[in-house]
């Protein structure tokens, strides 16, 4: 299975993104877990953005438009297949930039996708 990467990665399991870690996991996917917060998530420690990681297949945000600009540099230099903006994380200028740099911009619900099947 290829790797996700979540970003805005949170040990409060109220957050959708500590949600969607335990769906990946369950559906067998490896996950990278990377926030501000300490902790783990679904037995992954959550990373601080830095390592730029080279087998990471999608990138999922959880993190609002006005906070993602400090990790445009991270996410191009990381190079994902694609990567899918949850409700509430669309950001025209990200998107563009993705495009630019021949990266999928996806505007979707990590969960919907995984719950369907079309992940």
């Amino acid at each position: 299975m290829k790797k996700t990467l979540i970003i805005g990665a949170s040990p409060n399991p109220e957050r959708y993104a500590y949600k969607a870690a335990h769906m990946l996991k369950s559906k067998g996917y490896d996950i990278i877990n990377v926030g501000i917060k300490k902790g783990e998530v679904a037995g992954e420690e959550i990373e601080q953005p830095g390592y730029l990681h080279d087998d990471i297949d999608t990138i999922t945000l959880y993190i609002g438009p006005h906070l993602q600009s400090g990790y445009y540099n991270y996410i191009l230099q990381t190079h994902p297949r694609r990567v899918i903006f949850n409700p509430g994380t669309e950001n025209q200028e990200l998107e563009e930039l993705l495009l630019e740099n021949d990266i999928e911009a996806l505007e979707a619900c990590t969960l919907v996708l995984l719950a369907t099947g079309q992940y």
